[in-house]
């Protein structure tokens, strides 16, 4: 048991610690290896893999980590935070421009790179190491008033990297960087002129790579009209018509077993079809709670840097939660974008558990209410 008025950094931690979204975190956790084990199998077996569960065991060992360098992350404080972050940031778009080099080049993209055997995707780790950044460069604007351009620094690395992750090219991270990050900034309060810019320059660029990319425009013709190559789609979503309210049974799911990704982009027509509709409502109002409640503290914290930390970071995780499940539910064309803490992905599961790692430890009550309670508890006793 852990005494409210225990003040080792272990106690602390817990009576900070916002313990509803750490619980709902978990959970997904658990259901991400719960429907590792459903869509895994059948994957490995149709690439010829001997072991079943060859990805399942994976996925375990990339969760167990996960989680503690979760909880790691949850520890610092919100300045540590930001000293990382500002210094992963760097350390990713380096390796994004390497990457476009001597990358490892997946159906056309090169968005991997390998170093001592290990294979990591730089640009899951940017994504949120460039939230905070903006989140810092816009409370430095409004703290020192104006005195810094910090609007057009941050307007410079969200083009950046937009542009970086362009060329890999992954259409589905730029439009949703490039969305949160503008997000960031009408929150921010810049001036209408800059969001229309920012605005802009996405609608310019949504319409380049319609333009120059195949695959882009195939996939967006498809989504429009139904012709081309729109089976995974068409499978995914016929998954979840047949799953129904309480699904077919665990592996008894037929589209795990003809579609590539049934692991990873469309691991949520598995849960579908095998555990039904109710299963997948728990997992949306699991990603919901998070996000309404992490913008619950955001419009309660005083201290800039944190508000636009918890807000831009619950954003991020909200809106690739929505873009997996929208494409599996046919809502939205094909983006190759991961179920965070539930789909295969080992630069997935550490990048999301470094970004709610860091939403836990941007959300934990100040030490001054912790001193509060403490003294509070101490005067009840008395």
């Amino acid at each position: 048991m852990l005494s409210r008025i225990d003040h080792g950094s272990i106690a602390n931690w817990w009576w900070t610690i916002d313990r509803s979204i750490l619980a709902a975190c978990l959970l997904l956790m658990g259901l991400g290896i719960l429907l590792s084990f459903a869509a895994s199998p059948a994957v490995a077996q149709k690439i010829g893999i001997a072991d079943s569960f060859h990805f399942v065991k994976l996925h375990i060992k990339y969760t167990l980590p996960a989680f503690f360098m979760m909880i790691a992350v949850s520890f610092m404080a919100p300045h540590n935070i930001r000293r990382c972050c500002l210094l992963l940031l760097a350390i990713t778009v380096l390796l994004m421009i390497l990457t476009l080099f001597i990358g490892i080049e997946i159906k056309g993209a090169r968005r991997w790179i390998s170093f001592l055997g290990i294979r990591i995707q730089p640009s899951e780790f940017m994504k949120p190491a460039l939230i905070i950044t903006l989140a810092w460069l816009f409370s430095e604007q409004k703290r020192h008033h104006n005195i810094i351009p910090a609007y057009f620094m941050a307007i410079v690395l969200c083009i950046v990297c937009a542009f970086l992750l362009f060329l890999e090219p992954d259409i589905g991270q730029t439009l949703l960087v490039s969305a949160t990050g503008g997000a960031l900034f009408f929150l921010a309060g810049v001036s209408w002129a800059v969001i229309l810019l920012f605005f802009t320059l996405i609608i310019v660029g949504s319409i380049g790579a319609y333009v120059a990319l195949d695959h882009v425009r195939e996939r967006i013709k498809g989504f429009l009209t139904g012709d081309g190559n729109t089976f995974q789609v068409d499978v995914g979503r016929e998954a979840i018509i047949n799953g129904g309210w309480f699904g077919q049974g665990p592996g008894e799911g037929t589209v795990k077993r003809i579609i590539p990704d049934a692991h990873t982009d469309f691991i949520f027509s598995v849960a579908a079809e095998e555990y039904g509709i109710i299963l997948c409502m728990l997992i949306v109002l699991l990603f919901a709670f998070i996000v309404i409640r992490s913008l619950f503290i955001a419009t309660k914290e005083h201290e800039q840097f944190t508000c636009f930390s918890i807000a831009g970071i619950a954003m991020l995780f909200g809106c690739q939660s929505i873009v997996n499940i929208a494409v599996n539910l046919h809502l939205m064309p094909p983006k190759g974008m991961t179920l965070p803490f539930i789909s295969y992905g080992g630069s997935s599961l550490f990048a999301v558990a470094l970004t709610i790692g860091s939403l836990l430890a941007f959300t934990r009550k100040r030490p001054e209410a912790r001193m509060s309670a403490s003294l509070s508890s101490m005067t009840a006793i008395v």
